[in-house]
């Protein structure tokens, strides 16, 4: 019912004051009634950043968009240690729909009937039998960003299409006119809570709304309101390091600003994780896990599980970068020191004390030095190497690490 009052409310011009204060009064009930859903940043694999769009099957069989690749990345995720270390859920991104006709004799969403055979209630029972969730992906516009049917003006059936196959996570995208979101994410929201089925809500709508986020803060209010349970701020990543590191350097900028929006149900994504591929560096796949673990990002893979050099898989199986991730706190944390062009201190509070990633932007290797007090510490500080998994001994005012170039010091500070 609160979900139906704000979209009410939302879609009503003459009520922009009483919107306003409703979203401001009733965010952090949304929050608290999302939260059951993603109590901690969610966790999983999809195959956007390898995969793409790719659905040429009759020419790339093991990499392209069909029922098999997801399949063996179900598999994977089991066999190798990823469910067990909680990336629990398989994401189907974009380019899986039938488009012709774009929706059946009922008005309802499809499959594409060549590359998934089974259809896609069988592919979600089979992530289900392996302990598995299902996730998949639609946008709010007529069409996704790869020009298969979407879900504007249709969220209801599709939420009700996508509770009856057994989805467990919606990604919703943009990709059409930007004024229609703050009618259309309302209405997904309101339309996943009325499915009979508790679907995780990843919206996109702060992603296309520019760079600052400062001027972003009542369309994140709206977001919890509406059940949103995690979104993209901003822009995709690309598999290399300027991309990964112009995010980290977004949220670098803006992470103290995006803490209060943060929480257990909600969810500021940094985007995927390219760890596993050899588009980027161990040391930069270590500064990518140990900074989204601080923000308190989800940590969705998108790689080729297949294929994840042995030492990215340790960074990615890391069950103690993953415990600061997963902290049941829920605090977000933020760069406390730093810049682009300097070594930097991202922190985070989590349970009993303080974790401390020590980045280096920069082409060479740099001593990059963590003063306690920066951390609201004092006196004897208990450092323990989140990387290695060791005590490293009893510090008093700071800690100094040699960090490699792009690469993170990543440690647990406790008194």
């Amino acid at each position: 019912l609160k979900l139906q009052f704000l979209y009410l409310i939302a879609l009503t011009p003459d009520h922009s004051h009483t919107m306003k204060a409703a979203l401001m009064l009733l965010a952090l009930a949304g929050g608290a009634a999302a939260k059951d859903l993603a109590p901690t940043p969610p966790m999983g694999w999809m195959n956007w950043v390898i995969f793409r769009c790719n659905v040429d099957c009759a020419s790339s069989n093991t990499t392209c968009i069909n029922e098999d690749l997801f399949k063996v990345h179900t598999d994977a995720l089991v066999s190798d240690g990823y469910l067990a270390a909680g990336y629990d859920t398989i994401h189907i991104d974009d380019c899986w729909m039938e488009r012709t006709p774009p929706r059946d004799a009922e008005g309802k969403l499809s499959w594409d009937k060549a590359r998934f055979p089974s259809g896609m209630p069988a592919l979600g029972a089979y992530m289900h039998a392996k302990g598995v969730k299902f996730g998949t992906y639609t946008a709010e516009s007529p069409t996704t960003c790869a020009g298969y049917p979407a879900s504007s003006d249709h969220e209801d059936i599709d939420a009700k299409t996508f509770a009856s196959w057994g989805v467990d996570y919606l990604k919703v995208d943009g990709c059409g006119p930007v004024a229609y979101y703050e009618k259309g994410y309302p209405a997904m929201g309101a339309a996943l809570e009325n499915s009979g089925r508790d679907i995780v809500y990843s919206c996109s709508w702060p992603a296309y709304l520019g760079s600052n986020e400062t001027a972003k803060g009542d369309c994140y209010k709206s977001m919890i309101a509406h059940g949103c349970n995690l979104w993209r701020n901003w822009a995709d990543i690309q598999c290399n390091w300027g991309s990964l590191h112009g995010i980290i350097e977004h949220y670098g900028k803006y992470g103290e600003y995006l803490q209060q929006f943060a929480g257990p149900g909600h969810w500021n994504d940094m985007d995927m994780l390219l760890i596993g591929n050899d588009c980027i560096t161990e040391n930069e796949a270590r500064a990518q896990m140990a900074i989204w673990s601080v923000m308190a990002s989800p940590l969705i893979m998108g790689n080729d599980l297949r294929l994840v050099p042995d030492a990215h898989k340790a960074i990615l199986l890391n069950k103690e970068a993953i415990a600061v991730d997963q902290d049941a706190l829920g605090k977000a944390g933020k760069r406390v020191s730093g810049d682009a062009s300097t070594g930097q201190v991202w922190a985070r509070t989590v349970s009993g004390g303080q974790a401390v990633a020590l980045h280096n932007p920069t082409d060479a290797a740099l001593d990059v030095t963590l003063d306690f007090s920066a951390v609201g510490l004092s006196g004897a500080v208990h450092v323990r190497c989140i990387w290695e998994q060791k005590d490293l001994g009893s510090f008093t005012g700071s800690f100094k690490a040699t960090v490699p170039a792009h690469g993170a010091a990543f440690v647990k500070l406790t008194q």
